[in-house]
C-alpha cells in the first residue's frame, strides 16, 4: 500500500488540525493596533470617496443648470427672431396693400 500506518495518518491529521487552529488563533483581535489602523484607513478612504461623489453630484447639478439656462436663452432668441421676422413680413404685406390701394 502507501506505507503509512494508521498511527502515522492519525498523527498527520492531528498536526494538521493543530496548525489550522494555530492559524486562526494567531490572527489579531479587533482591538489590535494594526486592525484599528486598517479600519481608520478604510474610514478615511470612504470619507474621501463620499466627498468626491458629492463634488461630482454638485458639478453635475451646475452643468444641468447651465444647460437649462442656455436652452431658455436659445428659445428666447428664437422667439425674438420669429417675432422680428413676423413683423417684417407684416410690414411687407402692409406695404403691398398700400401700393395696391395707391394704384386704384
Amino acid at each position: 500500500m502507501s506505507g503509512l500506518s494508521f498511527a502515522d495518518r492519525q498523527k498527520a491529521s492531528l498536526d494538521s488540525r493543530k496548525n489550522l487552529l494555530k492559524k486562526f488563533h494567531s490572527k489579531p483581535g479587533p482591538d489590535d493596533s494594526s486592525v484599528l489602523q486598517r479600519r481608520a484607513e478604510r474610514e478615511a478612504h470612504a470619507a474621501d470617496r463620499a466627498t468626491r461623489v458629492a463634488a461630482k453630484a454638485e458639478q453635475k447639478a451646475r452643468d444641468a443648470e447651465a444647460a437649462t439656462e442656455q436652452l431658455v436663452r436659445e428659445k428666447a432668441e428664437a422667439s425674438a427672431k420669429e417675432t422680428a421676422l413676423e413683423a417684417e413680413r407684416k410690414a411687407a404685406r402692409d406695404a403691398r396693400y398700400a401700393a395696391r390701394k395707391n394704384r386704384k
